[in-house]
């Protein structure tokens, strides 16, 4: 009988679910090594959105916690366990406060806030047998209750993370480890919600009176997706260690290395599909180290053992957030746009990159920007060089799935924006067979888009959707079955005196094609009878080839 291979952890976050349910995991144990050889009080380490943070900070919980010794047996077989007793006398040594503050948001910053207070009762709950602790005062026993029972005040909030690891520290005469994951989106949410500065307010002592000048803290890790200005929250935070994807340290442990899909890909006998998997979800630089999208290969490796034809898809564009690059295609000015096409060409980009990221100036500077894509994983570096004294990077998109998410934004900017023009005049000659200004029109519209899918015929049949579609009087259908085969556009009258309208589209590479596409056009409307509804209904019928050269089209009439 064959082996039963192990299952696919799709969205596991927790570290003993991982390795009690027979998934595949891959070992990233000897981050555990790391943050005990570390010699940082604070280390802040940033990584895109569904790179593996979630699931390392719940491992980091699962080893140090001394709550949690009846799970140690977790770690037999893996590598942390080979590392010898220096690194074992760590394990279930400490308590610790582990937060996880992805889900503080809201359309205000009350609403925010009272995520973070549920937060912190679900933590104080955790703890609550500190209620019946010796070492604990009255007073702090009630302050704690307080924090417990969502009853506290807002100052009380604000040093609530130190409170509890100073109750902690007292009972159990061992010092704490505070682990926070996604420490960073409160502050994105704020940002694109409109109450950033009240966020700032409160997250600057919230995190800052737990991490710094805390005599009751040990270690603590915190995981996000963006290095957040040291002046915005961490001020006077002399003891952070900021490991970025620019940095060496940790460059392995978040996401899968080349080895790692290797040998994932050969034990579902799946190697031949490794050149796919490259081209899709490789391509990341995290120090020197090349990685691979987790999230995306693990989904990946699910379907194509399940289909060997299955074709890869953007997982990750899915799930994660991406108003960053609504804002950089729908703000773009004429320069950013014309950047944008030469990274859509699989070109490259040189630009400064600034490695504190204050949400506030985003805007106000593209180059912030460029940043923040950087950072967040939708641009990799290529190389990198110092022009007057500035770091700059050359960037790239990372692979066909982020291309992919590219793609699907650009093609909804184009939609919206080609609906807001005025087509009065198109809409006219477009009844009254005026095919001279049609084309006139119509290449007016493309001069105003984004033009790096020239020749993707799905680029320019997206353009005639948002420009015929709300013509007055008719009914636009597209790809519609008709006659023989399937015509690109027609226009149906909404009264019998105004005539049909079919368009059948094609793109020409050359100047030289044009002619010869034009024809095509018109014969295929003839032979494939896409007109043949209208004329036994006995609707007048307009029929028009258009083809399209870049930003030009050529019209027909029929």
């Amino acid at each position: 009988m064959a082996e039963e291979k192990k299952g696919f952890p799709i969205g596991v976050e927790n570290f003993y679910d991982m390795v009690t349910r027979n998934s595949y995991y891959v070992d990233k144990t000897l981050l555990i090594k790391d943050v005990i050889d570390s010699q940082s009080t604070v280390t802040l380490c940033t990584r895109p959105r569904r790179f593996g943070k979630s699931l390392a900070i719940s491992m980091l919980q699962y080893y140090f916690e001394n709550l949690k010794k009846e799970d140690a047996s977790i770690f037999d077989g893996l590598k942390i366990a080979n590392t010898g007793e220096k690194y074992l006398a760590e394990q279930n040594k400490y308590p610790v406060i582990k937060l996880t503050m992805k889900s503080v948001e809201g359309r205000t910053f009350e609403s925010a806030f009272d995520g973070v207070k549920f937060l912190m009762y679900r933590e104080y709950r955790r703890h609550d047998y500190l209620l019946d602790a010796d070492a604990l005062s009255n007073d702090e026993k009630e302050t704690f209750r307080r924090l417990r029972g969502e009853k506290a005040t807002r100052k009380e909030y604000e040093k609530s993370l130190q409170f509890l690891s100073e109750c902690l520290h007292k009972h159990w005469h061992e010092k704490v480890v505070i682990l926070i994951d996604e420490y960073d989106v409160p502050l994105e949410k704020a940002y694109f919600k409109g109450y950033y500065d009240e966020m700032i307010n409160f997250i600057r002592l919230f995190y800052g009176n737990a991490l710094k000048t805390n005599d009751s803290l040990h270690k603590a890790i915190l995981t996000g997706c963006l290095r957040v200005s040291k002046e915005s929250i961490f001020t006077g935070l002399n003891n952070l260690d900021i490991v970025s994807i620019v940095s060496k340290d940790y460059a392995e442990y978040f996401g899968f290395t080349q080895s790692e899909v290797e040998e994932a890909l050969n034990y579902y006998g799946k190697l031949h599909k490794l050149e796919e998997a490259q081209n899709w979800y490789n391509g990341y630089l995290f120090g020197e180290t090349i990685v691979y999208n987790p999230w995306s290969m693990i989904k990946y490796l699910r379907d194509i053992n399940s289909s060997d034809n299955h074709s890869p898809e953007s997982y990750w564009g899915n799930t994660s957030s991406n108003e960053i690059i609504k804002e950089l295609i729908y703000e773009a000015d004429d320069v950013t746009k014309k950047e944008i096409e030469s990274l859509m060409r699989n070109e490259t980009l040189t630009k400064p990159i600034y490695q504190d990221i204050v949400y506030a100036e985003i805007k106000q500077n593209m180059n912030h920007l460029w940043s923040f894509l950087y950072f967040t994983g939708y641009l990799k570096k290529v190389s990198e060089k110092t022009i007057k004294r500035k770091l700059h990077f050359e960037l790239k998109i990372p692979n066909d799935e982020i291309g992919y998410i590219y793609d699907r934004f650009i093609s909804a900017w184009i939609h919206d924006h080609v609906q807001q023009l005025n087509y009065s005049k198109l809409y006219e000659a477009i009844t009254k067979e005026d095919a001279e200004t049609v084309e006139e029109e119509i290449s007016n519209a493309l001069f105003k888009t984004i033009s790096y899918m020239d020749h993707a015929e799905h680029f320019y049949h997206g353009i005639m959707i948002g420009i015929l579609g709300p013509i007055p009087g008719y009914y636009l259908k597209s790809n519609r079955e008709a006659g023989h085969g399937r015509l690109d556009l027609m226009l149906t009258p909404m009264r019998s005196r105004d005539p049909g309208i079919v368009i059948e589209m094609k793109v020409a590479k050359a100047l030289k094609e044009v002619e010869e596409k034009k024809k095509e056009a018109l014969e295929q409307i003839e032979e494939e009878g896409y007109a043949k509804a209208f004329e036994e209904e006995g609707y007048r019928v307009i029929k028009y080839g258009i083809v399209f050269l870049g930003k030009e089209c050529f019209v027909v009439q029929g």
